[in-house]
C-alpha cells in the first residue's frame, strides 16, 4: 500500500454519448431515449443561456449597470441551478448527460453573441430570444415526453424550466418598457 495517487490514467468509454443504460423505472427503453436526446438538447441551450447571463453580467454599463448586474447575476445561478437538475435527470434515465462545453456548442439552438460588449438593450433582447427559443423547445419536449409516459421529465421540464424561464422574461422584459409607459 501506498498513499501516492496513480495519476494520469485513461480508459476506455464505459458508455457512450446517445445511449441509455437499462434501470428498473418502469419506464420502456424508446421513451428514455427520447427523453435523454430532449433534455440534452435543453441542457446544451440551458448552459449556454447561463454563460450569456454571466457575459452580460460582466459586460453592464450605464445607469441601471448595478441593478442589472444584480438580476443578471441571479438568473444566472438559477439557471446553474436548471443545469444540474436537467443532467441529473438524464443521468437517472440511464442517459449521459452533455458537459463537455465543446459538445454542448455542437447541440445547442441559443445563438452565439459577439465577442464584444453589446448596449444594455441589445444584451435584454438576446436573453430575451434566447429565453424564448429554449421555451419553445422545452414546451414541445415536455408534451412529446408526457405522451411516452415520462411524467419525471415532463414535470421537470414543466415546473422548473419553464416556470424560471416565464419569470425571467417578465422581469427582462420590464427593462425595456418606455419611461413614460402607462404616464
Amino acid at each position: 500500500m501506498t498513499s501516492q495517487p496513480h495519476l494520469h490514467q485513461h480508459g476506455p468509454e464505459i458508455q457512450e454519448f446517445g445511449t441509455v443504460a437499462q434501470l428498473p423505472i418502469a419506464l420502456s427503453h424508446d421513451a428514455r431515449q427520447y427523453s435523454c436526446q430532449r433534455l440534452n438538447r435543453v441542457l446544451a441551450d440551458t448552459q449556454f443561456l447561463y454563460a450569456l447571463y454571466k457575459k452580460c453580467h460582466w459586460g453592464m454599463r450605464g445607469p441601471t449597470a448595478y441593478q442589472l448586474h444584480l438580476l443578471f447575476d441571479k438568473h444566472a445561478q438559477q439557471q446553474l441551478e436548471l443545469v444540474d437538475a436537467l443532467a441529473e435527470r438524464v443521468q437517472s434515465l440511464g442517459g449521459v448527460a452533455v458537459g463537455d462545453p465543446r459538445h454542448a456548442a455542437q447541440i445547442t439552438g441559443v445563438p452565439r453573441p459577439p465577442d464584444g460588449i453589446e448596449g444594455v438593450h441589445s444584451m435584454l433582447s438576446r436573453l430575451l430570444d434566447a429565453h424564448e427559443s429554449i421555451l419553445a423547445d422545452t414546451r414541445d419536449a415536455a408534451t412529446r415526453t408526457a405522451g411516452l409516459g415520462d411524467d419525471g421529465t415532463q414535470d421537470l421540464l414543466v415546473s422548473q424550466v419553464i416556470r424560471t424561464g416565464e419569470t425571467q422574461v417578465w422581469f427582462l422584459a420590464e427593462h425595456l418598457v418606455a419611461p413614460d409607459a402607462g404616464a
